[in-house]
């Protein structure tokens, strides 16, 4: 089971308008604040956005070794359309737009988000049935 996922972000306030946007909108709560971060729990799991003192820069290339996206469950297709066509609103951009929302492959239906700081998430339909 995962525990915990912790993401260092550039921008603390403004990373949190998007994130938390999203995340509420996907059933998570806000779990804890202190003055370096914020998380949001799910169940068992919670994610955890902080401006670390110990952070060497300032942009998240998701193309580089390393975390190149979270994927999230939404309720189904409706879900997955209604939340990209929110997402602008609140700091998130489409990616691959031209094979959206297949961008995964003829199989999937999902929506390929990124923030502003270039973390990218996908909002992944849960399969009908």
């Amino acid at each position: 089971m995962l525990h915990h996922v912790e993401l260092w972000v550039p921008d603390l306030p403004g990373a949190v308008g998007p994130w938390g946007w999203l995340l509420g909108e996907l059933g998570w709560e806000h779990f804890q604040d202190w003055p370096a971060g914020r998380s949001w729990r799910h169940g068992d799991v919670y994610l955890v956005l902080e401006q670390s003192p110990a952070l060497t820069g300032d942009v998240h290339d998701r193309k580089a070794p390393g975390l190149n996206h979270l994927a999230f469950t939404a309720a189904g297709r409706d879900e997955v359309d209604r939340l990209t066509a929110d997402a602008p609103g609140h700091g998130w951009s489409l990616l691959f737009a031209d094979r959206h929302p297949h961008a995964g492959g003829p199989d999937t239906y999902a929506a390929y988000l990124e923030d502003n700081w270039g973390y990218e998430v996908e909002i992944q339909s849960e399969p009908p049935g």
